[in-house]
């Protein structure tokens, strides 16, 4: 999972961009990179290991500056971290630097598609990246076998199979284009947008979440739709030039946990969604006494609406129980498990006098591989606490994620390998209740345009089909 983001046809796009960048830091701390066009006409980029406030400093901006610009934060999901994977890549044409690529997903056939193109048109790649493999598969298209650049994309599209939602400088115009499914977000704002007429390209600006558009000041418009590429340039309105769309498939997840409450994602308020998840955790639980002794606390951030749903379907308080410390990432999408242990331990800490004597319902967006919750659960109780029932935002995780989300292999869930009342004593909870993947029915008005995979195993593309990544040094951007 990651975050993505363009300006194009303003003045300081870079700025904008890593205004973008830092609104959706949520969505991968590991690295971050701008890439932008030059008043020469070249595109330049930078990349660097660390947050967006730390890497994107003015003085890189400077340099860096363009009336045309994409970024990019990483959170990678398998295989190596280091700078080597970060995007946005900057891949050189016969003619100069003037194109560059960023993207969010995962491909699920990335291995035979980089075989191909180190073996008919002799590509060396400079990493494991499904961004650089894209940005090459459009080159070679458009370079190699000199077809209209509109016409490579649409090629590399219909060869890509997975979760992609791309943005690409190519001389002086920028592409934003997503994959057929709509497995992840795209939205496209503006910053002057007055009427219902023509969106000018001038000032259009582009993120994975609508949340990077109020830090700069823009409107948002619309998603970029499934299947859909964009072009903007310079003097002409944004236009569509292709559109291969198939049946809706966004992943659910983002709903549940990535996406930050104040986006609009897959056309729906993600607060909301989160509070309807809580409400119907609640009908879950109408034969639970309540007393003055019961309590409802998130795990924040991400379970805090779900928790107020709980809450305010029930009658019961809401309490903030456990204090996150903000200046630690998110430790679900840290690179390895010793990493997310540290994190939980340095991220949470129990609110002095509030768990004494009390039985409280914990209520978490997700549970992956459990140990985070068995902690927490550990630290409620000795700080007081009677009794810890854990309420969970989503269904049990049985399948990994082959689309960006971090669950490479089976045996790292703990759903797959214990039943709910095991999972219950592996964490010490004196109850455990999930959502079923039936309850989004009430939860979404439109299920069936969703990716439950990970929790019932109905894949889009069928991981055996392509031997995920087989032979193929790991990688996910």
């Amino acid at each position: 999972m990651c975050g993505i983001a363009g300006a194009f046809g303003v003045q300081n796009a870079e700025r904008l961009v890593a205004e973008i960048l830092f609104a959706t830091q949520h969505r991968g701390q590991e690295s971050c990179g701008i890439a932008s066009r030059n008043p020469r006409g070249n595109v330049t980029a930078y990349k660097a290991m660390g947050l967006v406030k730390n890497v994107l400093t003015e003085e890189v901006l400077d340099r860096h500056a363009g009336d045309v610009s994409i970024g990019h934060v990483r959170y990678p999901t398998a295989g190596s971290s280091d700078l080597a994977n970060a995007q946005p890549f900057a891949i050189d044409l016969a003619e100069g630097p003037h194109m560059a690529i960023c993207a969010n997903g995962d491909i699920i056939n990335y291995g035979e598609l980089r075989s191909f193109l180190e073996r008919e048109a002799g590509f060396t790649f400079i990493s494991d990246n499904d961004g650089e493999l894209m940005g090459r598969l459009i080159a070679y298209y458009h370079v190699v076998r000199d077809i209209p650049i509109e016409e490579a994309i649409a090629k590399t599209m219909a060869e890509v199979k997975g979760a992609f939602a791309t943005m690409l400088i190519l001389r002086d115009k920028l592409f934003a284009f997503r994959d057929p499914h709509g497995i992840r977000p795209m939205v496209m704002g503006h910053l002057e947008c007055e009427g219902t007429g023509d969106l000018p390209s001038e000032g259009t600006v582009f993120a994975s979440e609508g949340c990077g558009f109020g830090i700069i000041g823009a409107r948002a418009v619309r998603e970029v739709a499934p299947g859909e590429i964009l072009c903007l340039e310079r003097g002409q309105p944004v236009r569509t030039v292709a559109s291969y769309p198939e049946a809706p498939r966004h992943c659910v997840f983002e709903l549940i946990y990535f996406s930050r409450p104040d986006s609009d994602t897959f056309g729906e308020r993600v607060w909301e969604v989160r509070r309807r998840i809580g409400a119907c955790l609640a009908a879950k639980d109408a034969d639970m006494p309540i007393g003055d002794d019961l309590v409802v606390i998130p795990v924040p951030d991400s379970s805090n609406f779900v928790a107020q749903g709980y809450a305010e379907a029930r009658g019961i308080p809401f309490g903030m129980g456990l204090l996150r410390n903000h200046y630690v990432g998110r430790t679900f999408i840290r690179p390895n498990q010793k990493s997310r242990d540290e994190g939980v331990k340095q991220k949470f800490n129990p609110l002095p006098g509030f768990f004494p004597g009390k039985r409280v319902v914990l209520v978490d967006d997700s549970i992956v591989r459990g140990t985070s919750v068995r902690k927490l659960v550990r630290m409620i109780k000795a700080a007081g606490a009677r009794e810890v029932h854990v309420r969970v935002g989503s269904p049990p995780v049985i399948g990994s994620c082959y689309y960006g989300i971090d669950t490479p292999t089976r045996d790292e869930l703990i759903a797959n390998r214990l039943s709910v009342a095991g999972i219950a004593e592996y964490m010490n909870a004196d109850s455990l209740k999930y959502m079923d993947v039936a309850d989004f029915d009430r939860v979404l008005p439109a299920p069936g345009d969703y990716c439950f995979a990970c929790f019932n195993l109905d894949y889009i593309y069928p991981p055996e089909q392509f031997g995920h990544k087989v032979n193929v040094p790991q990688h996910r951007d």
